[in-house]
């Protein structure tokens, strides 16, 4: 490790962290909650980590230690899911995920007392909600967004239901999970150390595949099958909480439930709603006024605060008071169909077509190219590297000019860059 002398490590794991498209602005603060979450020299280690899956013999060659010792090394970070460790084709494999959604929410997704978790939600707090660059950067970093908003299944018409594509649905992601764990929801956990949790349910949090066979396997998670995962779902939708997962189409990791008061999501979507922080859902309420009765039970359920009354001059000219959606912030989530008693408010579809990535590379690739950062991902420990015409036209892509480089993120997203990410999943 004498090559890494003379620079904090936790200064060089968070240059690390930043080579992610979703990093973590540096800020005392930060500096605090690694400090908590890694030892000095788990910091120095984990810096040097690629930010593709990688082998025990990987670790060991960048560590230059043993395989032995760096096995024992790996195991203890995944322990505490500082990693995720899985299995490819019977080949062990580790990951460093990135802090959001990742290793910051696992260290929440359970009581433990390893770590101080009061202290720990306290930076959290200080570091996401008070200083907010970590958020700003999470959510409107990049024209795709990390998460997008499910909707509420139960409350679309029939005509919706013929319409609606699977990946659309939450329900279709979780009957087809290999694997689903339910977790305690970090945002509400942390809440509740910081005095603000509200009574939503806690254990609803859910994550899928590789992601939910290494928390399950490390006691992070417990494992359930799709039948119950189900019913939470419902249970979701009868707390009025907004179901809001991974922006791909494939291979979705996480579904979180979230509410308007703690969830990260939502209160972006609250500050900088017609920024738009989350995608929405392809869909949009409709409101009947003629069946409307005013009972303002949609403004209160409204996570984000997108419905109002609004006084407006009937065909007599008098004037009337109307629910108003705001449709610049609104989610598409459901949640206000579901509370409207009368059935005045029914789902439509969006004029505008929502475009969702193919699967977490393509994502990935998508929000670098955004942030220009494409680099990193093809030339760190040659993450793309065996898949030679994609190396080849991203490189490419990095020796336009940045206009050209716009229009062609843009041109790839629904062309040529999915098929290519296709066939280099990770």
């Amino acid at each position: 490790m004498s090559h890494i002398v003379g620079k904090s490590a936790y200064k060089s794991l968070e240059e690390r962290l930043n080579r992610f498209p979703q990093g973590a602005p540096p800020s005392e603060i930060l500096y605090k909650i690694l400090s908590l979450l890694f030892s000095e020299k788990e910091a120095a280690y984990v810096a040097l980590l690629p930010i593709k899956p990688f082998t025990i013999k990987t670790a060991s060659h960048i560590w230059k230690t043993s395989e032995a010792e760096t096995r024992k090394i790996l195991d203890e970070l995944a322990s505490r899911a500082i990693l995720l460790d899985m299995n490819h084709d019977g080949i062990q494999k580790y990951v460093l995920p990135p802090p959001m959604a990742g290793f910051f929410e696992f260290s929440m997704m359970r009581t433990r007392h390893d770590i101080d978790q009061k202290l720990l939600a306290e930076l959290y707090y200080q570091y996401l909600n008070v200083e907010e660059d970590f958020v700003k950067q999470l959510f409107l970093g990049t024209e795709t967004r990390l998460g997008r908003v499910f909707v509420q299944e139960e409350v679309l018409t029939k005509d919706n239901e013929v319409h609606i594509l699977d990946f659309e649905r939450a329900s279709h992601i979780i009957k087809q999970a290999e694997d689903i764990g339910i977790s305690t929801c970090y945002c509400r956990h942390k809440m509740h150390h910081v005095g603000k949790a509200c009574g939503a349910p806690m254990d609803i949090c859910m994550t899928f595949n590789s992601t939910a066979s290494s928390l399950v396997k490390h006691n992070h998670a417990r494992r359930v099958e799709a039948s119950e995962c189900l019913e939470l779902l419902h249970q979701a939708y009868e707390d009025n909480l907004v179901q809001c997962g991974e922006n791909v189409r494939e291979g979705v990791t996480f579904i979180c439930n979230c509410c308007g008061c703690c969830c990260e999501a939502m209160i972006a979507a609250k500050k900088f709603g017609m920024l738009h922080p989350v995608q929405t859902t392809g869909y949009i309420p409709d409101i009947n006024h003629d069946n409307c009765s005013k009972c303002g039970k949609c403004l209160k359920v409204c996570p984000i605060g997108a419905i109002d009354f609004e006084v407006q001059d009937d065909a007599k000219g008098k004037k009337e008071k109307k629910v108003k959606i705001n449709e610049e912030i609104c989610l598409g989530c459901g949640v206000c169909a579901r509370a409207c008693l009368q059935r005045s408010i029914l789902l439509k579809r969006r004029e505008q077509k929502i475009i969702t990535p193919v699967n977490s590379v393509h994502r990935l690739v998508l929000m670098a190219i955004e942030k220009g950062q494409l680099q990193d991902l093809i030339f760190d420990n040659q993450a793309f590297g065996s898949h030679r015409a994609m190396a080849a036209v991203l490189s490419a892509i990095l020796k336009m000019p940045p206009i050209k480089q716009s229009m062609a993120s843009k041109q790839m997203k629904s062309v040529y860059l999915e098929k290519l990410i296709s066939k280099a999943k990770v």
